[in-house]
């Protein structure tokens, strides 16, 4: 005859059943913090035989120390509480390496209510875990992928209409002012036909890349706002910071001296800017601001380009 289990009272259809499987069943009393039963299939899971499982203090101890005290403290809460539940865990290896664990509890109770025992199973999922953390790793990667223009590897409009959302919501509650850049490099169509479509793409990415430097604040924003135009959000900037902030985009620019035979501007890659400055209030709307901005790029292009047009309010 099988020896009797506590766990299936000698049943041993059923107890051939549970050890076949890949699930590790066990019990533990509750009036001694024993184990009165852990399935064989711990030992090729863990490395520590089924006999080494005493008390709740070896199933403990046996956790990763950062999974630990909030395991335990769950788990014995909910079983005081007489409630079914399951944690997941990094169980320690006796090779010193751990394996995810999901543990599902049920609490089993005496007639009078008080808790009896803890029947559950313990379930691998490691391999759940790793394509879990794959998945996780691809999603943040793609959000910032999401939020980042792809040849010029800065904000994109996506990017920044997030944004300027946002600080236009904080500036009407606040009362701060919000200033903004719109800006276009010049005759960049004819840099294009003149050097081609890889020196343009180079071009812009030199430009992206100046630009990141003038910023100041710890909120400011440069992003590519579409083709060859970029824009800058400056939140809490007033008017006189906006045009300090625009003439230093201008300044980086013309250091760069990105040759352009075609420009009349010292054949050199150069820039015009809008630019506006707004503490928002009811009768503004942030669609009409970013409007304003646009018609000062085009009041700089029209007036020559390589300037800054610049509106506040």
């Amino acid at each position: 005859m099988p020896e009797e289990s506590p766990l299936l009272h000698d049943d041993a259809v059923y107890r051939t059943l549970l050890e076949s499987t890949k699930a590790i069943p066990w019990k533990i009393d509750w009036a001694t913090m024993k184990f009165a039963y852990i399935g064989p299939q711990i030992e090729p899971l863990l490395g520590w035989r089924a006999d080494s499982w005493v008390s709740v203090e070896d199933w403990a101890m046996r956790m990763h120390p950062e999974d630990r005290e909030y395991v335990v403290n769950f788990c014995v809460s909910q079983s005081q509480a007489g409630v079914d539940h399951e944690a997941d865990y990094r169980a320690l290896t006796k090779d010193n390496g751990y394996v995810w664990i999901r543990d599902v509890v049920h609490v089993v109770r005496k007639e009078n209510g008080e808790v009896d025992a803890l029947i559950g199973f313990m379930f691998d999922i490691t391999e759940r875990k790793k394509t879990e953390e794959q998945l996780l790793s691809l999603q943040k990667e793609l959000e910032v992928l999401s939020f980042k223009d792809g040849l010029t590897h800065i904000a994109n409009r996506r990017r920044f209409d997030t944004n300027v959302e946002l600080e236009w919501q904080r500036a009407c509650d606040e009362g701060q002012p919000l200033s903004l850049l719109l800006l276009d490099v010049d005759f960049f169509k004819q840099y294009n036909d003149l050097y081609g479509h890889t020196q343009g793409d180079k071009c812009l990415v030199e430009i992206a890349q100046t630009l990141s430097l003038a910023l100041d604040g710890p909120r400011d924003l440069v992003a590519r706002y579409g083709g060859e135009e970029f824009v800058v959000l400056l939140p809490d900037a007033d008017a006189g910071t906006a045009r300090k902030v625009a003439e230093r985009c201008q300044r980086l620019i013309q250091n760069k001296a990105i040759v352009h035979a075609l420009s009349p501007h010292d054949r050199r890659v150069t820039a015009s800017i809008g630019a506006g400055t707004v503490v928002p209030n009811d009768r503004l709307t942030l669609g009409g601001f970013i409007t304003a901005v646009d018609e000062q790029l085009y009041l700089a292009k029209n007036h020559g380009r390589n300037r800054i047009e610049h509106v506040s309010s």
